[in-house]
């Protein structure tokens, strides 16, 4: 049995594998914060100080590295790249210490940006926002880490679109939720394409990748395919609740200005609101991404993306 760590396992994504993995693998989890789950497998450590690290069991075969800041509203922003580029580089000088030659880091494709065609691994990056630029900049000292012991050192950078699934309350499930109750306002005309991830086909992915055994170095973008559209997603779940949906459609630039306004009102306020102008702008974009790459080397998704989304429609109350 080989001997994985997670670290940042306490969280949405790192619950569901340490689930999914906690069978056939020995485990241990590192974090910041307990995990509510798996208490008995957490160990408290912080991937902005090295010395914490330590706590890295010495026989680990293989460590996940999920731990990172990626909220839109993060301050300082600088916790971004202290935690997302100077951790991973803390976990990376920690496992030279150990000997430890094998790692999965979730980055995102939010090092892509916006409105892309439909770009695949080979595309350039052009991350718009401070999350996607520390991803990018965690990618780039994984792939140099790699390249001074190419013929020792295994790495796999999976770049999932936006997650879902029944026990995350981010973007995704307010989203669902604003529709389910009633609460929800179309902003733009619906036509953008979004990618989206649900979480148990990604975790059952990073399993399928570590029971094959693969080394060397593999970048794959995560998206459950085929990919909707925001009218498509919203008739999604008007269609398993029942109810017809409001043709009331808000234009994007008044949508906008409102979440300016929002902007504005947090920062003299000293609140954060689930409304802001990243928000919307990142709602009434396309954010569609390939995933041909995984499907072509024969992964195949235990769910689709509308039994994902009904699934966790169903927990929403």
């Amino acid at each position: 049995m080989n001997k994985i760590t997670f670290i940042g396992g306490s969280g949405f994504i790192g619950t569901e594998l340490i689930e999914k993995f906690k069978t056939d693998y020995i485990i241990s989890n590192l974090d910041k914060k307990e995990s509510e789950t798996f208490k008995e497998l957490t160990v408290l450590a912080d991937v902005r100080n090295k010395e914490s690290l330590r706590k890295i069991p010495k026989d680990t075969d293989i460590v996940i590295l999920l731990a990172a800041e990626h909220t839109d509203n993060v301050t300082p922003t600088s916790l971004y790249y202290d935690v997302n580029v100077e951790g991973t580089r803390n976990v990376l000088e920690i496992m030279d210490e150990m000997n430890i030659n094998n790692i999965i880091f979730t980055s995102s494709v939010a090092i892509y940006g916006l409105d892309k065609d439909e770009p695949d691994e080979d595309s350039p990056a052009d991350p718009f926002n401070h999350y996607g630029k520390s991803k990018w900049a965690a990618e780039e000292i994984l792939r140099e880490w790699h390249s001074r012991q190419p013929e020792k050192r295994t790495v796999m950078i999976l770049r999932p679109t936006v997650v879902f699934g029944e026990k995350n309350r981010g973007n995704v499930y307010n989203l669902l939720k604003q529709i389910k109750t009633g609460r929800f306002l179309m902003i733009g005309d619906g036509k953008n394409k979004k990618s989206m991830s649900y979480v148990r086909n990604i975790v059952t992915f990073i399993k399928y990748w570590v029971d094959q055994g693969n080394k060397g170095y593999h970048v794959f973008n995560y998206a459950d395919k085929p990919d909707l559209s925001t009218v498509e997603l919203i008739n999604v779940v008007y269609d398993k609740i029942g109810r017809h949906k409001s043709g009331i459609k808000i234009p994007y630039f008044i949508g906008y200005l409102g979440g300016i306004a929002f902007d504005i009102l947090a920062k003299l306020s000293g609140r954060k609101f689930p409304v802001s102008s990243v928000r919307i702008k990142k709602f009434c974009s396309t954010t569609q991404f390939s995933a041909s790459k995984i499907i072509n080397i024969g992964f195949k998704a235990p769910y689709t993306l509308r039994e994902g989304l009904e699934r966790t429609i169903d927990t929403i109350s």
